[in-house]
């Protein structure tokens, strides 16, 4: 997937920690409420769900007048550009929309979690459901970028609802050009300031100006697709396909997702996790 015409930029500089974006994150895609414990901090979940899609992180920052500030990031899927959960889906239930967003196919996804295991950022998560039987099954499930809503002309949800500014989508270069000018603004007060894009994964469509290194926001500093799941997904797959049929290579790929992906810390480069 290359790069498209639209972006959602997230400037976490101006976010206030409102929390406005995961209400509506909630309402649209009628998700339900998940209480959780006090964890040691402010922060109202500790890290993505089935259910929760959006979430904002709170930290804290020594400032440079010697007291501290808040480190505010508005955490959910990137849409990478090559999408590790995209590679490792061994069903093609995962694909990218014209506006750059990465969908999940709910009627061709198994439930493998093949996709939760490998996605770079730690997004994808699997929902157990009941059939009329009382049988369960799982179905992975993750931020959409409010696809349904893009097709209708209109915004993310998220976006409409954040009262700062600190989001927006709209046309990638226009807006990334803005994004340039906004980082040369804040660097005095955040030396460490930077646009988070990262180019080995083909960019992303959720693009972050943050206000330290990315490390700090427990984000990788320079993700990769391994070469594994490259070769997996656009040779040797589509090979497999037309050689031995789709019923067939469905059951092969199964199994050969699973021997390439299941060590997911191995072919990552050992990036850092989301915080918690």
């Amino acid at each position: 997937m290359g790069v498209t015409e639209y972006v959602k930029f997230v400037d976490v500089t101006k976010c206030d920690g409102c929390r406005a974006c995961m209400v509506a994150c909630k309402n649209w895609n009628d998700l339900p409420a998940e209480n959780e414990g006090f964890h040691g901090s402010y922060q109202s979940h500790e890290k993505l769900t089935a259910n929760t899609w959006n979430v904002i992180t709170f930290m804290e920052q020594e400032s440079k007048d010697g007291g501290f500030e808040w480190l505010f990031r508005h955490m959910s899927c990137l849409h990478c550009g090559q999408a590790a959960c995209e590679k490792a889906c061994p069903e093609s239930a995962i694909s990218h929309t014209e506006f750059g967003s990465v969908v999940i196919d709910a009627d061709k996804c198994v439930g493998c979690g093949y996709c939760v295991q490998n996605c770079t950022f730690d997004v994808v998560k699997l929902a157990t459901y009941k059939d009329k039987n009382g049988k369960e099954y799982r179905k992975a499930q993750k931020c959409t970028l409010c696809t349904d809503r893009l097709e209708e002309g209109l915004q993310p949800a998220c976006v409409t609802s954040c009262h700062t500014d600190c989001l927006v989508f709209g046309d990638r270069e226009k807006i990334l050009k803005e994004a340039e000018a906004r980082l040369a603004k804040v660097k005095d007060r955040f030396p460490n300031a930077n646009i988070y894009n990262p180019e080995g994964i083909g960019g992303t469509t959720t693009v972050y100006l943050l206000a330290d290194k990315p490390s700090v926001y427990g984000l990788p500093e320079n993700p990769k697709i391994p070469l594994s799941q490259i070769v997996w997904k656009d040779y040797a797959q589509p090979i497999g396909k037309a050689m031995l049929g789709v019923t067939t290579m469905a059951v092969v790929g199964a199994f050969v997702s699973n021997s390439l992906f299941n060590n997911k810390d191995s072919d990552k480069g050992g990036h850092d996790h989301e915080q918690k």
